[in-house]
């Protein structure tokens, strides 16, 4: 067996000097695998080539790799992990990261863990930000996890109830009900750190991302704390927690999200970045004080969930044309247009992400950057030091783009710099706030921009909501009522021979009878007709009209063809359309 010399010898030296010093190999043998490395273009690692070889076994390479980044290796199965030890960290976090803690100084505030691959650094990072410990890191093999977290975690899947349970009984805690504006910094600091607070809110975060939640709430209300998620854009109550936790919750996220945990007087945002399950996750957090406590919201981006690909959105194919004959056009703008959650961020991503090649400068300006893509040119908006949307657009010019995204018309100000950017020659890309694409025109007057100038850069305008789909695994086909029928303003004879379904509700849908979700788009591509009528300051029904007669399929419309094709349902469909109708 390998000898491990000391680690302050190895940290730092190339893996084979590391080996040759174990007594594994020997100078000859490292020369020879540098040589295959070379001969296959330096694109295989020199730890795989000494594995293919037969040359090390995978728990010396590991221990090898550990020394290189400074860390010890551990041997699981030769120690015995007090239960006090395994509780620092809950099952289901211990399972997502793939560590088990194995040591716990308390003076120090020092937890040291056990990973599978010193690799793994979000790991510690991730574990550090949830648990408040100073982590240490040692590296076992992948083998050893298993069995430790199948022996020390077999019967301790906590779920939130016993959580909670747990809490309401915690006396400690229970001292600080109805004490809201009276608690001072340092016991706020020691809620923060309060280990069944923190449990609690690991797991709600877990649980929410495993889930796919797209927001988590924390809401105090005068008589009680809800804690709520949204999936698919319906929001959904858990058990709520005892009232006189809502300080420490808060706390703990502001801690966690590097924000101030005295001020409880004024909103504050901030960002908690996590790596679960292999793949990055950014939380967004938004405290807001109310009557009663602050509020807490979570918006949780899991970029894993999110394919920035304009065919994965569930455009049909005469709409993606439409779309990409738009967003290919050498200069002019394009509005994306709907409510706030319809998707609008997604679709803009996903037409700049093909349009984001080498040739091409793309710049953004957001309010907030919800996902950073390789390539573009990214900048966050921050109005309290002055820099807005119209102020950092007038800057962008001077960076030599040929396309921009400029995250929200809100004003005149924005509008005119955005007309000015298209009418040099730039593609423009931006969101306004309208129920439906022709309504938008309304909206820019409205803002104050003149006629001429709307129909000169405007190429066309993409209106869209996001609706929930059938769950294929309870998926049941069903005959409408004719009172149905009629809320989509159809009669029995229109939809002679179509079949309808809905979602029974089942384990997979969390008895919703949905699962995930599909954008439907209504676009209006300028033409002639279009731009005249909008010089004659036409109204948004003699707009959408011309735009219909020039093929634009409303939102109700296409819709109804997801209804047709088993993919949504009536209710989903009249849910999201009604106010386009309107």
């Amino acid at each position: 067996m390998a000898s491990m010399p000391p680690i302050r010898q190895l940290k730092g030296r190339t893996l084979g000097r590391i080996l040759i010093k174990m007594g594994v190999l020997t100078r000859d043998k490292v020369s020879e695998c540098l040589q295959v490395q070379q001969e296959r273009g330096g694109k295989v690692k020199l730890g795989q080539i000494f594995l293919e070889k037969g040359l090390v076994t995978q728990k010396q390479l590991n221990m090898a790799l550990a020394g290189q980044r400074g860390m010890d290796y551990i041997d699981l199965g030769k120690i015995e992990i007090p239960k006090a030890v395994i509780q620092h960290v809950p099952s289901q976090m211990a399972r997502t990261y793939r560590v088990i803690p194995v040591a716990h100084d308390a003076t120090s505030n020092e937890l040291t863990v056990a990973l599978d691959s010193p690799d793994n650094f979000r790991a510690i990072d991730d574990i550090s930000t949830l648990t408040g410990f100073s982590v240490v890191a040692k590296v076992a093999d992948s083998k050893s996890i298993d069995d430790a977290l199948n022996r020390y975690y077999a019967e301790s899947e906590e779920s939130i109830n016993d959580l909670i349970s747990e809490i309401s009984e915690d006396g400690g805690l229970a001292e600080f009900q109805g004490r809201n504006q009276s608690i001072d910094l340092e016991e706020l600091k020691e809620l923060a750190e309060s280990n069944p607070v923190k449990k609690l809110l690991n797991l709600v975060l877990l649980q929410a991302i495993r889930d796919k939640a797209s927001d988590i709430h924390f809401e105090p209300f005068e008589d009680e704390f809800k804690m709520r998620y949204r999936i698919d854009g319906v929001l959904y109550e858990m058990v709520p927690p005892p009232k006189h936790i809502a300080v420490a919750l808060s706390s703990r996220i502001k801690v966690m999200a590097n924000l101030d945990i005295a001020e409880r007087r004024l909103p504050q945002d901030g960002r908690i970045p996590l790596m679960v399950g292999g793949n990055p996750v950014d939380l967004r957090v938004s405290v807001l004080p109310t009557m009663f406590g602050e509020s807490v919201v979570l918006r949780v981006l899991d970029r894993s969930q999110v394919d920035l690909r304009l065919d994965m959105l569930g455009i049909r194919e005469e709409e993606l044309e439409k779309i990409r004959s738009l967003i290919h056009k050498p200069n002019g703008i394009v509005i994306v247009t709907g409510p706030t959650g319809s998707g609008k961020t997604t679709t803009l991503y996903s037409c700049l992400k093909e349009l984001n090649t080498i040739d091409t400068k793309i710049i953004t300006t957001e309010d907030p950057v919800e996902y950073d893509i390789d390539g573009l040119i990214q900048v966050q908006m921050r109005s309290e030091i002055g820099l807005t949307f119209a102020r950092c657009l007038r800057s962008i010019l001077r960076q030599d783009p040929d396309i921009c995204m400029v995250g929200e018309i809100r004003d005149l100000e924005t509008g005119e710099i955005s007309i000015q950017a298209s009418l040099t020659g730039h593609l423009v890309f931006t969101t306004v706030h309208t129920n439906d694409a022709p309504s938008t025109i309304a909206r820019l007057v409205d803002l104050g921009l003149e006629p001429f100038l709307i129909t000169a850069t405007l190429e066309g305008i993409v209106a869209q909501r996001l609706v929930r789909k059938i769950c294929t695994n309870c998926k049941t086909p069903f005959e409408p009522t004719e009172e149905m029928l009629m809320e989509l303003g159809l009669t029995p004879e229109d939809v002679g021979g179509k079949q309808f379904y809905y979602g029974r509700g089942c384990e997979m849908c969390n008895g919703t009878g949905y699962k995930g979700r599909i954008g439907i788009f209504e676009i209006m591509v300028f033409n002639d007709e279009l731009r005249e009528l909008i010089m004659n300051r036409a109204s948004t029904s003699v707009l959408r009209e011309a735009a219909r007669r020039n093929g634009m399929k409303i939102l109700r419309e296409n819709g109804l063809e997801l209804i047709y094709e088993g993919i949504s349902t009536i209710e989903e469909i009249v849910r999201e359309t009604l106010a386009a109708e309107a």
